[in-house]
């Protein structure tokens, strides 16, 4: 049996979390793809994949994983740049977002892609974390956040991000003022677990340079940007997300931000792909596509988010 094509169907394997679907997706037996597995486990010497109910990585399976990513992705690029710039786009496209940015905005335009290219299939991971694209199999990723130093090649989308505190207009209509960030302290806070569960964090006051730090015990924390955009739209405190999080609300008049002037700069928005993969048809073909939407997007949200501001002296 070829050890490449095994590779092939241990990652297929992975990704579809069980034989049944790597058969489906490889269109070949469920028999097949277990004596595949065997050929491989049998080849390293240890087992790959532990098969319960559900299919689970071994310690040397978690390892053997990302060096297969990496054997398998360097040979289709070598395919794709021996066959020229020529080469039509076609494969499968596996791109990362976080997962409200990639359900309401990112997703609509993959559709759009998938229907220009129809060569190409996708997998789209809506994931609220930071993923390594080489040891994971991602393409593309679109990232909200400044850059660390990396192989990664980034296309900037624009640096329109905020992170804003919002309330209903009934909730501020019925508690005190909010002037600076200290006035934090007199409030409901909705906390969201990404954002800060004890404490946010503001530029500093003037004549200042340390940044001012709030401490608060919250009425409600959460994992789930819908839930605290919703509990604040319903009255029942401030909440911290991104400006995109909450740009209908906004846009609706459900929510309104303040303490706008004391908001940290706004983050960077990027579309990040390892070295060697904008090289790929099918990668740069999205990119391209994608990038000149994903910009228009980032600056729609951002003027949409500044309509509701409560002038504040922070």
């Amino acid at each position: 049996m070829d050890r490449i094509d095994a590779m092939k169907v241990f990652v297929a394997a992975i990704d579809e979390g069980s034989l049944a679907g790597a058969a489906r997706r490889l269109k070949r037996s469920p028999t097949a793809v277990s004596r595949a597995l065997s050929f491989l486990e049998a080849h390293v010497g240890v087992e790959l994949l532990h098969r319960t109910r559900t299919l689970k990585l071994s310690e040397a399976g978690q390892r053997y994983a990302a060096a297969c990513r990496r054997v398998l992705t360097d040979l289709e690029e070598a395919d794709m740049l021996a066959g020229g710039e020529s080469s039509a786009p076609r494969g499968i496209l596996t791109i990362s977002a976080p997962p409200i940015l990639g359900e309401e905005i990112l997703r609509p335009m993959l559709d759009d892609f998938l229907d220009l290219y129809p060569t190409v299939s996708a997998r789209l991971l809506l994931l609220d974390r930071f993923v390594n694209l080489v040891d994971e199999g991602v393409d593309v990723a679109l990232r909200i956040g400044h850059l660390a130093d990396s192989t990664l090649i980034s296309t900037r989308l624009g640096g329109d991000v905020r992170r804003v505190v919002v309330a209903s207009p009934g909730y501020l209509a019925n508690h005190p003022r909010i002037e600076e960030p200290a006035d934090l302290a007199k409030h409901q806070i909705l906390a969201f677990t990404n954002f800060g569960l004890e404490s946010w964090s503001f530029t500093p006051a003037k004549g200042s340079s340390i940044p001012r730090t709030v401490q608060f015990t919250p009425r409600c924390i959460v994992n789930s940007v819908r839930a605290a955009a919703a509990s604040a739209a319903a009255g029942r405190g401030l909440t911290r997300l991104y400006s995109y999080h909450v740009a209908e609300y906004v846009r609706d008049g459900r929510l309104e931000i303040v303490l706008a002037g004391a908001e940290h700069p706004p983050l960077p928005a990027h579309l990040l792909a390892p070295q060697g993969r904008m090289s790929v048809p099918k990668v740069r073909a999205f990119v391209d596509f994608a990038a000149p939407r994903l910009r228009s997007e980032f600056a729609r949200m951002a003027a949409e988010a500044g309509k509701s501001i409560i002038p504040t002296s922070g």
